[in-house]
């Protein structure tokens, strides 16, 4: 019997892009996956959009919640309902290209690795190439991922059955940055990067990804809230995370 995989998912006022989600999902070669889909309490046509994808299709199912709680707590949610043997995550604005689950699922089972994730490309708002990728590291460690967040959360999957449900710390961002620092700890081998671009990340200008700078203060709060790392350490490491994102991450940037 194939392996089940489960994709976490959490949508807020995405009535514009969740149906390209979800049909990207349906479109992957390997076809024994549960898609679960936590809605924060969305006020646009998100759930009725989600409804008809859930109506049609078993594999897909939807939480609701009735107040806002954040990305995060929508995320676990869905982490906690979920049943698969590995867990894979994938925002509602955002697209998995057709053979992204199969590749890597053969990559962690052939290397017996706990932790894979891959290159991904960027599209703008209206789904258009944006002709630029990120590309994977192909073999990333703990100590390398703590200088910098070198995994696409919409490119990363992991393996429950020997790692254990990992879910979001209560910070209000940066946590899937904290999640996969936990992964490659608990896996306490290097986390494998597929080269080819296995997803698609939609850039939109009004995101908290795209004010780089307003994320300093969030990216040194993993260092001293999550990792409980003295102010000094914290403070060093911030230096880093700024060189290594500044001269360092841009070489795996390109223009296709």
């Amino acid at each position: 019997m194939k392996d089940l995989v489960s994709i976490i998912t959490a949508s807020y006022n995405a009535e514009k892009y969740i149906a390209e989600a979800i049909k990207s999902v349906q479109a992957q070669t390997y076809s024994h996956w549960e898609m679960l889909i936590t809605d924060d309490a969305s006020t646009d046509q998100t759930r009725r959009i989600i409804e008809t994808f859930v109506e049609a299709d078993k594999r897909i199912k939807l939480f609701k919640f009735n107040e806002n709680q954040g990305p995060a707590k929508a995320r676990n949610h869905s982490i906690a309902e979920s049943k698969g043997k590995f867990i894979a995550f994938l925002d509602a604005d955002d697209q998995w290209l057709p053979e992204k689950l199969s590749l890597q699922l053969k990559v962690l089972k052939q290397n017996k690795s706990s932790v894979c994730f891959s290159s991904y490309t960027h599209i703008d708002k209206d789904g258009n190439d944006l002709n630029r990728m990120v590309s994977a590291i192909p073999r990333l460690s703990y100590k390398k991922l703590l200088k910098n967040n070198y995994i696409g959360n919409l490119t990363g999957m992991y393996d429950a059955s020997v790692l254990g449900k990992i879910y979001n710390p209560e910070l209000k961002k940066r946590q899937d940055w904290c999640l996969w620092l936990e992964a490659l700890k608990r896996s306490e081998k290097p986390a494998l990067g597929f080269q080819k671009p296995l997803a698609k990340y939609r850039v939109l200008q009004d995101s908290i990804s795209s004010h780089k700078f307003q994320l300093l203060k969030y990216n040194f709060w993993v260092y001293r809230k999550y990792l409980r790392f003295s102010f000094i350490k914290s403070s060093f490491y911030l230096l880093i995370f700024l060189k290594e994102y500044f001269f360092i991450r841009p070489k795996y940037i390109s223009k296709q």
